[in-house]
């Protein structure tokens, strides 16, 4: 199929993919603002409890398990490029109402409202880009995109750090309603879209098929396909382990320097920098199909950075967390790329939203259970324990994906792959 996009080698030539890149990059960094704001709004001014702190990731999940799978039908079916301007906008205006929020009782539907949104952005987004790049470009798109996803751990942080030192949480959260404002005008600049594996016959066919059975269809294909069928259940093992301490490090650094707001905001830029040197690494490489290898590694350096973070005494020095932040950012962007390039790569274009919908709707369903699961063990046991104990669960999880991953993700011939996914579109 040849498109008017396959301009050299190097998505740089891309016009379209990279104006769409800019917007993401522009939303996403001004994401990071609005999240830190928030946990330092609730976490020291509010000063809530770990459970309380547990119900704004249940907010922003009850979104995904309603509405992923629907979601990503909508972004295999409608018109991609307007659904992410609208996201866009109404995420803004949302956002804009957050600042007005007194307390918990006002801010969770707030957040639920804005989950709402950026559900149907995500498979919006990974619809569009498995669309407008040819596929010995996805490793490199998938890697451009988690650069920003991890990149703007380091600037969003060490720039709302210096915001929240210098004005307040509702600055921060007011940037992130500008730069989404950004995202939506750079993609008024895209126009005349011709997307990549869109045919008109096969987009007219794609068009009569009712919503329902569309679904069905997704759901279908993702359970008969072994590779991705365990790739999603070993993602669903990992996220229940990590999510119960995600939203608890406002907890644990409670703990450890009371007196320090801005430690959040460093251990995720000391991700963030870990993140984007391993995924720059892994863009020059040929990544194949040894998926089990790189997702183990991910997990079991997630897993020993937030074990080390769950032994760390009161007073320790912060060098030990931007340490364990680092370590964290390496497994991190490891576990990312690989699992992202993998979902884009074994699924066929017209099927990309709906898989990435249905990735949505089960991290939306641990996303519920888990932090409130974690609320609860932090408030019984401390956040301490809890760390060191879920780091060791996630250790053991990516020793069994490289124990097992060629039994798991079984390598496959690339000419016979290639015919069983024409087939399967």
């Amino acid at each position: 199929m040849e498109t008017s996009m396959k301009q050299g080698n190097s998505l740089l030539h891309n016009k379209v993919y990279m104006r769409v890149y800019s917007a993401f990059a522009t939303a996403t960094f001004g994401d990071w603002f609005d999240t830190l704001a928030i946990q330092v709004l609730v976490g020291y001014r509010w000063h809530a409890s770990p459970l309380m702190l547990a119900l704004i990731p249940v907010a922003m999940a009850l979104p995904s398990v309603l509405l992923g799978s629907v979601a990503g039908v909508a972004a295999d079916r409608l018109n991609k490029l307007k659904l992410m301007r609208m996201c866009d906008l109404l995420t803004a205006i949302l956002t804009v109402l957050v600042l007005f929020a007194p307390g918990m009782v006002w801010l969770l539907p707030l957040l639920v409202l804005r989950s709402s949104i950026s559900t149907l952005n995500v498979p919006a987004q990974q619809s569009m880009t498995r669309s407008i790049v040819r596929e010995d470009q996805l490793l490199q798109a998938t890697s451009l995109n988690g650069i920003v996803n991890q990149g703007s751990k380091i600037a969003g942080p060490l720039l709302g750090g210096v915001a929240l030192t210098l004005l307040s949480p509702h600055w921060c959260i007011l940037l992130n309603a500008i730069f989404r404002v950004g995202s939506y005008l750079l993609l008024l600049s895209v126009k005349n879209i011709h997307t990549e594996g869109e045919l008109p016959a096969a987009q007219t066919q794609e068009e009569r098929v009712p919503m329902g059975m569309m679904w069905k269809e997704g759901w279908s294909f993702m359970l008969r396909s072994r590779l991705l069928l365990h790739t999603m259940l070993f993602g669903l093992a990992g996220a229940l382990a990590i999510q119960i301490i995600d939203f608890q490090f406002t907890s644990l650094f409670r703990v450890i320097s009371p007196a320090n707001e801005s430690l959040l905001g460093w251990i995720v830029a000391a991700s963030g920098v870990g993140a984007v040197a391993v995924i720059l690494l892994l863009g020059k490489l040929k990544l194949g199909t040894r998926y089990g290898l790189r997702l183990g590694m991910g997990y079991v350096l997630i897993g020993g950075s937030v074990g080390g973070l769950g032994l760390l005494q009161p007073g320790a020095s912060a060098l030990w967390v931007l340490l364990f932040g680092f370590v964290l950012g390496i497994g991190n962007g490891t576990f990312f790329v690989t699992f992202n390039y993998c979902l884009q790569k074994e699924t066929p274009p017209h099927m990309t939203g709906r898989i990435f919908g249905i990735q949505s709707t089960i991290l939306g369903v641990v996303m519920i259970a888990a932090p409130l699961l974690g609320g609860l063990l932090v408030q019984m046991a401390g956040p301490g324990r809890i760390f060191l104990n879920f780091g060791l669960v996630q250790v053991l999880l990516g020793l069994a994906g490289i124990l097992f991953g060629r039994l798991l993700w079984p390598e496959a011939k690339p000419e016979r792959g290639r015919t069983a996914v024409e087939h399967s579109s």
